[in-house]
């Protein structure tokens, strides 16, 4: 797979803080990953996010080391439009995304600004309208909306940018436990689908990690923990303090003192149960 994003040595201090955000990040985001990064409040995760989609370095002031590449070329070599083609952002609070009174319009937004042909951006409407589920919300009030849906539209004027790089921080945050599934299956959905390299910050391990190639934990802006999600999870299980809410499962498994197969969802944990059972059989 190819690279599509890679951090080498990146540092960020924010203007009138005394330590950096995040030390010497080295990280990689590879065509069609799933990629779920966590850790505790203040790690560092929302400034990492903004090394992705091109805040850092040209929006947010304050001191950066290392280097960013989006395809192999330096952020700081490309426009924010340019950053902007590729790299798609979703934030916490769709709130603050959503600018326009329609769902159409705020999906024909983005495209636009563009200047591409109203044809093209028909066509664009259309298709991430049926991508994300949400056909019926073409002509709602965008103020009339639920979180989720809200989320969803959020999502899918992104979506119509045709980026190949997903960034979402913390999109489930204000969502119940339905709103939180919906999301995360949609977007498990599109990097299936559409081989969209996803980059996911969420604090709901548990719901996520199913779906992730590989699980990066952050912790006071350093890398902790990288690597298949189950087994990231089974090593910090062990230790106290480290600031994220270890699945269920996980801890089931370090009770049953499992080596192998450790579960991230209730079918692959019934199958660790009864094959634990059937080592007590007489």
């Amino acid at each position: 797979m190819k690279e599509k994003i890679k951090l080498e040595g990146v540092s960020f201090k924010y203007s009138r803080r005394e330590s950096p955000a995040i030390k010497d990040i080295c990280f990689s985001l590879k065509s069609g990953e799933f990629v779920l990064l966590t850790g505790p409040a203040g790690a560092g995760k929302s400034t990492f996010a903004n090394c992705l989609n091109g805040v850092i370095p040209h929006f947010q002031k304050g001191e950066m080391g290392g280097n960013i590449y989006l395809e192999g070329v330096n952020t700081k070599d490309l426009s924010t439009g340019k950053i902007a083609t590729k790299v798609g952002s979703v934030f916490q609070d769709p709130e603050g995304q959503i600018i326009c009174a329609q769902v159409d319009e705020e999906i024909a937004y983005g495209l636009e600004n563009l200047g591409l042909p109203p044809r093209v951006i028909a066509e664009r409407i259309d298709e991430v309208l049926h991508l994300v589920g949400i056909e019926d919300l073409r002509n709602r009030a965008t103020n009339t909306l639920s979180g989720g849906q809200k989320q969803r539209v959020a999502t899918a004027a992104v979506l119509a940018m045709e980026p190949k790089v997903l960034i979402l921080d913390e999109p489930t945050s204000e969502l119940d436990p339905q709103g939180t599934e919906q999301v995360i299956q949609l977007l498990h959905r599109l990097n299936r689908e559409k081989n969209i390299a996803i980059l996911l910050i969420e604090q709901k391990v548990e719901d996520a990690a199913p779906y992730a190639d590989r699980l990066v934990v952050l912790r006071e802006g350093e890398i902790i923990r990288e690597g298949a999600p189950a087994q990231v999870l089974m090593e910090l299980s062990s230790q106290r303090e480290v600031g994220i809410e270890i699945p269920q499962f996980v801890n089931l498994a370090k009770l049953m003192d499992a080596k192998k197969s450790i579960p991230l969802d209730i079918l692959q944990a019934k199958t660790m149960v009864r094959n634990y059972l059937r080592g007590w059989e007489i």
